[in-house]
């Protein structure tokens, strides 16, 4: 395993503070998609031949199961030019723990990945994921024959022991989750039989897109407001040579602050126009947003998009709860966006947010209490009452609780409030979007020590 390059983004940490900022302008490229990064390894990994990965998402999370799945025995090369060799192989019980930091994507879909496998690998991460449920994942790796040992509640370290002898199950998950999907899918590709993940909600489809390219073979059928998925076991994996697109949620951090700072006109290229994955644009168009959306070509399977982007006023909306999948990672941010609308915005169906990196609905509510704005919680819904552009007070301490998204979050809001707004540590920020500091920079938003 040799991927480390002197041409890795520094990582900030410590707490940061943004201040009051004018005219965001300028065009850049989307940070490469984290949930593409993660499965494109992954398959790489299990295929037969070298694959060849372009515009990786360098991130502390995607470098997790970066060397993840080289403990598990592929090759895995960092090139000069930054593009990433991975050489598929039998995967093997690795010769020390398998320490995800704080993927939740990278656990899940590696312990549904590794259970086709004869191995014994122990999952491990940081004390956030270590609190997060991981029951939900090995329940149904159980019911398809795979023993696994957990602390309490199901939760990391987790031991778990592969095998050959998978049995295909029919699983309908309880909360609407695609990581959980896709750790079924993928121990289904080991499975003797066919399959079922039923799910009532659609949730992002990647793993369902990207399988077929490396020769997996998916069967996708509409049900309802859900989707029935498919596979059939035995299939072999061929590498694959393929390019990320960006990534619509590190894109949203950009949108957002583009929407509510003064006088700002940014254009975000290459964002990945997935449905799954558009809720929160569509209720930016819902609030009056002047966003403008340009076909832009396709990647690994997926379509892209430029993103036109310019401030102006926005209103309140309520979001219904069936949005929810399709914009589960977004709330944090469409709440700084609500807090700088006219009227009253009510976010329902959030309950999945408590199960986050953090309980990223009360976290949420926290920082925009610090900074002045009014909002009703409740234990599945948020309703902010907007300040209207430029009204947000601002002036307080955000408490990310280690959570990425909430210090982007809070760092976003200081561009258009009055007072400046801190947030107590950013280190985190790297395991999603390692390139955040310096794209907001560039765009001439105001963020400093």
């Amino acid at each position: 395993m040799s991927f480390m390059s002197s041409s890795m983004p520094v990582r900030p940490s410590g707490a940061r503070t943004a201040r009051l900022s004018t005219g965001l302008t300028g065009r850049l490229r989307a940070a490469a998609d984290k949930s593409i990064s993660h499965r494109s390894l992954i398959f790489s990994a299990m295929a037969e031949g070298e694959s060849r990965i372009e515009g990786l998402l360098e991130s502390d999370d995607v470098l997790a199961t970066a060397g993840a799945v080289a403990q598990l025995g592929a090759s895995v090369t960092r090139d000069e030019d930054g593009a990433w060799r991975v050489c598929g192989a039998e995967w093997r019980t690795p010769a020390g723990r398998l320490d995800l930091g704080n993927s939740g994507t990278g656990v899940r879909l590696l312990m549904g990945a590794a259970a086709r496998f004869d191995l014994d690998a122990v999952f491990t991460g940081d004390a956030s994921l270590s609190s997060r449920p991981m029951a939900r994942v090995l329940n149904p790796l159980a019911e398809m024959g795979v023993r696994s040992e957990a602390a309490d509640g199901g939760r990391l370290p987790a031991r778990l022991f592969g095998t050959r002898r998978l049995t295909a199950i029919d699983y309908t998950p309880p909360v609407a989750s695609a990581q959980v999907k896709s750790a079924v899918l993928l121990a289904g590709l080991g499975a003797e039989g066919t399959t079922i993940v039923r799910e009532p909600r659609l949730t992002r489809a990647h793993t369902e897109t990207m399988g077929p390219l490396y020769g997996a073979q998916f069967h996708v059928e509409r049900e309802g407001s859900g989707s029935v998925v498919r596979v059939t076991g035995g299939a072999a994996l061929k590498a694959h040579d393929l390019s990320v697109p960006g990534d619509p949620s590190s894109a949203a951090f950009l949108v957002a602050a583009a929407l509510i700072t003064p006088n700002s006109d940014v254009v975000i290229e290459g964002v990945m126009a997935n449905p799954a994955r558009s809720g929160l644009y569509e209720t930016l168009a819902d609030m009056g947003a002047d966003i403008e959306l340009k076909p832009a070509g396709n990647r690994a399977g997926e379509t892209l998009v430029d993103i036109h982007v310019k401030s102006g006023a926005l209103k309140g909306v309520e979001v219904p709860p069936d949005r929810a999948p399709s914009m589960i990672d977004e709330y944090p941010i469409l709440s700084v966006i609500a807090a700088n609308a006219e009227g009253r915005t009510t976010m329902l169906g959030l309950e999945e947010l408590r199960a986050k990196e953090s309980d990223r609905l009360a976290a949420s509510a926290n920082l925009l209490a610090a900074n002045g704005v009014s909002l009703t919680l409740g234990d599945d819904h948020l309703i902010v009452d907007g300040c209207g552009a430029g009204g947000v007070p601002g002036g307080g301490m955000v408490e990310t609780f280690h959570d990425h998204r909430l210090a982007m979050s809070g760092l976003v809001m200081g561009l258009a409030s009055k007072a400046p707004v801190t947030v107590d540590d950013v280190a985190m920020i790297a395991t999603s979007y390692p390139t955040f500091f310096d794209d907001m920079a560039r765009l001439g938003a105001v963020i400093g020590e």
